[in-house]
């Protein structure tokens, strides 16, 4: 197994030191994997079962990762313009 050391500030040291119950190594490990997994995904736009395995496992998917699209930006913001009405309850919205 390799090791790494990285150089950190005084400052940044001690906030680490305030998280000392967190698994740091594990904490690269996921995100070195994650950054893996994204890359493969923009070339391929798939997922290998193991790679499928590791995001159901951390809760997270490449696409995540994505900008949003144009389209959909301005479907939101055309959404925010639109008149809403206050309802005070469920039910009053199936009147």
């Amino acid at each position: 197994m390799v090791s790494l050391t990285i150089s950190v500030t005084e400052g940044f040291k001690n906030r680490l030191r305030d998280l000392m119950w967190v698994n740091w190594s594990e904490v690269a490990r996921e995100e070195a994997l994650k950054k893996a997994i994204f890359e493969r995904y923009v070339k391929t736009g798939e997922l290998s079962d193991r790679d499928w395995k590791f995001c159901e496992k951390i809760d997270w998917h490449p696409v995540d990762e994505l900008p949003l699209k144009e389209e959909f930006i301005r479907k939101v913001e055309a959404a925010k313009k639109e008149k809403s009405i206050r309802v005070k309850s469920i039910s009053d919205i199936f009147k």
